[in-house]
């Protein structure tokens, strides 16, 4: 049987910068539905950090650059056994997966604005530190150690 395809999204350019990066990345930060919020907490974001006397959309580019896995593991089942196969990340999926650490890095800290919290995660992902940066080494050290399993990607 086929399976559908799979069709490429056109996306627009966020409104301040003319970033699809930025505009993919108040996507994923969005709640609800509430774009403009999103829109807001990530532009204060960059405010936070133009007044620590960095460029955002340098710092921005660099953490995720820093946080983007290149390997991962996929679950795959051969005669009775799941096996943990690593394969390489496609760049769609690298950028997705890179924005998702690092939002939900800024998310699980407390006592502070969304902003702040984002500025604070993208400064250390610009620096390779931080918790989105951790998530990254440990997914490759995990697609490392199953190495022996490499035979049975497709």
């Amino acid at each position: 049987m086929r399976r559908k395809k799979n069709y490429k999204r056109e996306y627009e350019p966020d409104i301040a910068h003319q970033s699809i990066a930025i505009s993919r990345f108040i996507n994923y930060l969005m709640y609800d539905g509430k774009k403009s919020i999103a829109q807001k907490n990530l532009y204060n974001c960059f405010d936070v950090i133009k007044k620590k006397g960095l460029e955002p959309m340098e710092i921005f580019e660099k953490a995720l650059d820093n946080v983007k896995p290149l390997m991962e593991v996929v679950s795959k089942r051969v005669g009775g056994a799941n096996y943990q196969v690593p394969r390489e990340v496609r760049p769609e999926r690298q950028f997705m997966l890179a924005s998702r650490w690092i939002i939900a890095a800024a998310r699980s800290k407390k006592g502070k604005p969304i902003a702040e919290k984002i500025a604070e995660e993208l400064l250390a992902a610009a620096e390779n530190e931080g918790a989105a940066v951790k998530k990254k080494q440990d997914i490759h050290r995990m697609a490392e150690g199953n190495r022996a399993f490499a035979h049975f990607a497709k």
